[in-house]
């Protein structure tokens, strides 16, 4: 196994969360996520993660809290798996999964998920909040990064998680790495 660093990316309601703390575990190696980082700071300023990533198209300092991680990573030379849609591009030298999904079932998962700031009355709000914050990422990165976080060839490994397991979904990993 060359890497020790494994970057997981990808759709909202993918799994990565799921996955990245399973893989770690598994692997004996630390993580880390900057979706909570982005929860946390969406909490604090008693707003939604939607509303945070609305924001963040003209408050750049919020990129800048989130981004700062990886000028001085938490995990030194530790192996660690990074659950972020953006480490790969700051961290070229991780081994790059993507997870993908459809979305029915991303909005059946969040929908399920009971997220302390994401709250939803039925299945069909959150697929509309899952696609209104999809679309404002997809703007906010390719303005702020020049990045097309859709974009396959960025990746070394892309999985559709919609019908695996998170168990599947790491032994892909595992066998790939």
């Amino acid at each position: 196994m060359k890497h020790t660093l494994i970057t997981v990316s990808g759709q909202l309601g993918s799994g990565k969360s799921t996955v990245v703390n399973l893989l770690a575990q598994k692997l004996g190696w630390a993580t880390y996520s900057t979706g909570q980082a982005q929860r946390q700071i969406a909490e604090k300023m008693g707003i939604s993660t939607l509303e945070l990533n609305r924001l963040a198209v003209s408050d750049k300092t919020i990129d800048e809290q989130i981004d700062a991680v990886f000028k001085n990573p938490p995990w030194g030379n530790s192996p660690c798996v990074v659950d972020s849609r953006l480490a790969f591009h700051f961290l070229p030298e991780s081994f790059k999964v993507c997870l993908k999904v459809s979305p029915d079932e991303a909005a059946k998962r969040v929908f399920n998920a009971n997220r302390s700031n994401e709250k939803y009355t039925t299945q069909e709000q959150a697929l509309l909040y899952l696609n209104q914050r999809r679309k404002l990422e997809q703007e906010h990165f390719l303005k702020n990064y020049q990045l097309d976080i859709e974009q396959d060839d960025l990746f070394d490994l892309i999985i559709d998680t919609s019908n695996l397991s998170p168990d599947q979904i790491c032994q892909k990993i595992i066998e790939k790495l």
